[in-house]
């Protein structure tokens, strides 16, 4: 199994310094190479690809000192990104989506360096005489020292190193991960995603939704329109830009440990899960329209599309499924449609059953619930029958 492992760096004033280098020299790097295949191919009609441009990197490295102090398999990992970009490109032209052309990386919009080797350019773990501290070496940085708050399991394939805002992480994308089973239940459940509740499950239980965009709105909002009256370019600007940074960081930090919480307990409690399969991108399309078409009821439809993100859905489900797959457990994804409008009961499928946004009564035989208790049992019993199916086929 593989799995990433994402630490905290604790980097000197000096490390910091070349750090932000590595990544400026690095966003030079992929500007470059995207001009260079932008131009041939307005100009010949040529199509420039990885292998040319890896090639070319020897001579961009004896031309430029500044570029050469950097590890050459990391530069290589940065042109294949551009690669990687292009090829998405591709496919959405090819499958009639907006293509969305690769663009040039402004600052602040390059914050990632992978190394692809652990011990080309880089070593996880450099000085294992410390007692104390685990520390990463990064060619033309050194030593950095890592706050490393679990064990690394497995071998350490690759290692990147992120900023967001003014911390900087590591990443370790680690193989031959071993599993960690829990103890079999024999329980089944179904989970109902909401607004309201983050979820609620067959059984009756809510888990509450924390609204942590919500939470913080006034700070962002005051944060924003300090931001809003500083002059492009200044150091002042910088600054509140980062303030606001800092505020969606935290919040997307909250996010991800009320999620990581809720899906392990889940993970313990249940042998198998059972969720919507949900399209969250489709879900969240804004209504507003076209000037010949506009939208309707655009306000409510943006609020409900900030509600819906804000409680993360997309990430839970992500954390739920692949920490289901470490535990051994069984997480199957079932059709949406109707199980909010379905009796648990009797079966019997109306829109008048839907009384209210929480109240369920059933117009054929009166059965009457909590309405995401309801959908919650029906979406249980359509992933036992699909469970049932596939281990009859």
């Amino acid at each position: 199994m593989r799995r990433s492992f994402r630490f905290l760096l604790r980097p000197t004033a000096h490390q910091v310094a070349a750090l932000a280098e590595c990544l400026e020299d690095h966003r030079t790097l992929y500007n470059a190479a995207l001009e260079h295949r932008r131009t041939a191919y307005a100009r010949a009609g040529v199509t420039i690809r990885y292998g040319e441009q890896s090639a070319d990197l020897k001579h961009i490295r004896a031309a430029d000192p500044g570029q050469a102090r950097w590890s050459f398999s990391s530069q290589q990992a940065t042109l294949r990104r551009l690669e990687r970009a292009f090829r998405a490109f591709f496919d959405r032209v090819r499958q009639g989506r907006t293509p969305g052309f690769p663009r040039f990386k402004g600052r602040g919009r390059f914050d990632t360096v992978e190394w692809p080797k652990d011990g080309d350019g880089c070593r996880w773990d450099s000085q294992p005489e410390h007692p104390t501290a685990a520390f990463v070496r990064l060619q033309g940085i050194g030593h950095v020292r890592v706050h490393q708050h679990r064990r690394v399991l497995g071998t350490v394939k690759t290692i990147s190193v992120t900023r967001e805002g003014s911390r900087w992480y590591v990443v370790l994308s680690c193989d031959e991960v071993p599993g960690r089973g829990v103890p079999a239940t024999g329980a089944a459940v179904g989970i109902d995603m909401g607004v309201a509740s983050l979820l609620t499950t067959s059984e009756g239980e809510h888990l509450v939704n924390p609204r942590h965009l919500a939470a913080s709105a006034d700070r962002l909002s005051a944060a924003q329109r300090d931001l809003s009256r500083k002059r492009r370019g200044s150091a002042r600007r910088r600054k509140a830009v980062a303030r606001v940074a800092a505020l969606h960081a935290r919040v997307r930090r909250q996010r991800l440990d009320g999620a990581h919480k809720a899906a392990l307990a889940l993970i313990r409690g249940y042998d198998v899960i059972v969720h919507e399969d949900l399209r969250v991108a489709h879900m969240t399309r804004s209504a507003a329209g076209t000037v010949e078409r506009p939208g309707r009821n655009v306000a409510q439809k943006a609020g409900l599309n900030r509600s819906i993100l804000d409680a993360g859905w997309g990430v839970f489900l992500t954390i739920l499924s692949y920490k289901a797959e470490s535990a051994g457990r069984e997480v199957i994804a079932v059709d949406p449609r109707g199980t909010s409008r379905t009796c648990s009961r009797c079966g019997h499928c109306a829109a008048d059953n839907r009384v209210t946004q929480a109240g369920f009564r059933c117009t054929a035989c009166g059965h009457a619930t909590h309405a995401d208790v309801n959908a919650a049992e029906n979406i249980l019993r359509a992933g036992l029958a699909l469970r049932r199916a596939a281990e009859a086929a």
